[in-house]
């Protein structure tokens, strides 16, 4: 393939619709990790409102600021853990939240500007049109869920709802999904008939653990039982099933949903050996992915071991987070090499 500096007509090919979206899906990531940690350093409350398009303009002088840092003093946050809180320390938890939603703006900048002028060279054919309008209706639900979620902390609640972060983090992720999957599509071609069971099934478990690890974020569960393999001495939490009925503790209860999260990460790295195994049999792309999920899963055993020993510091909290986005992206990876081998 001609490097893009020799081939001027690059732009209109199927290849740079490919890496265009490789490009979305690391603004992707990038929203994922500062949404990590936004979560993480509480900053996630700050911003009281929702405006689309007036509030990507951050306060701009000291009224404004100071406009700003009173409606944050209204909520249950500020009242109950923040009081006190400076001017300054204010403005520390608003840049997180406002960079977040800031990326936010700028994908979908980056998803349709580049859409139309693809669509409109032919580089993307009118047969695609409608599940790439799809991911950009999806991408704008995103923003509706994030707002959503926010919404759940500012009148009752000191933080957001666990089920609602938990769905704000899978829409994120389903939409890095689709993005890796459909750029593989325009780099690497859509015929294939290969058998690609585990590297869904890898995918599929990544996707369910990470969905689990938002719940144990949401109830600050990973403050709790911090020593492994057993739990403060014991294999299974105490009070697991205080909550009535008996499945809300699933959801609610801090102990079991940290006792669920170390189970699925078992699980993952059993099915990543199983991976491995199978992998350095293969050749090609399809072997490189294997090894790359095993390597991946192996650096996130350590990270997830190291944040709850250490009672999770931000640093290796969010080191942990986006290394999960990152063996989600390996694993759908794989299941393309798989599906598309020879």
């Amino acid at each position: 393939m001609p490097a893009m500096s020799q081939n001027p007509n690059f732009l209109k090919t199927r290849r740079a619709v490919g890496v265009w979206l490789l490009g979305v899906a690391v603004v992707i990531l990038a929203m994922i990790t500062i949404g990590g940690l936004t979560r993480l350093t509480g900053s996630g409350l700050s911003i009281t409102e929702w405006d689309p398009i007036m509030g990507a303009i951050p306060p701009l002088n000291h009224a404004a600021w100071l406009d700003a840092f009173h409606k944050y003093q209204q909520i249950p946050q500020y009242t109950l853990e923040n009081r006190g809180m400076s001017l300054e320390a204010f403005k520390g938890i608003f840049w997180w939240e406002w960079s977040h939603r800031l990326l936010g703006r700028l994908l979908g900048f980056v998803f349709f500007v580049p859409f139309v002028w693809f669509a409109a060279v032919g580089a993307i054919k009118r047969a695609d049109w409608p599940r790439m309008l799809l991911l950009f209706v999806l991408g704008g639900l995103q923003g509706l869920i994030g707002w959503w979620m926010v919404a759940s902390g500012l009148e009752v609640r000191t933080s957001v709802s666990q089920y609602r972060l938990a769905i704000h983090l899978g829409t994120a992720l389903l939409l890095l999904v689709a993005m890796i999957w459909i750029a593989l599509e325009y780099l690497k071609g859509t015929e294939g008939r290969g058998n690609a069971r585990r590297g869904y099934w890898m995918a599929a478990l990544v996707y369910v653990q990470m969905l689990l690890g938002a719940l144990v974020a949401g109830l600050h569960a990973g403050l709790v039982y911090n020593t492994w393999p057993d739990m403060n001495g014991r294999v299974f939490p105490e009070g697991a099933f205080f909550h009535s009925p008996w499945w809300i503790n699933f959801f609610e209860n801090d102990g079991l949903a940290q006792f669920d999260h170390r189970i699925g990460a078992y699980i993952v790295a059993g099915m990543a050996a199983f991976i491995y195994a199978k992998g350095i049999k293969l050749t090609g792309a399809a072997k490189t992915s294997a090894k790359l999920v095993a390597v991946i899963t192996t650096i996130q055993i350590g990270l997830g071991i190291a944040t709850l020993l250490l009672m999770v510091p931000e640093h290796l909290a969010a080191a942990h987070q986006v290394t999960a986005a990152l063996l989600l992206s390996a694993s759908v990876w794989h299941a393309f090499e798989l599906k598309h081998r020879a």
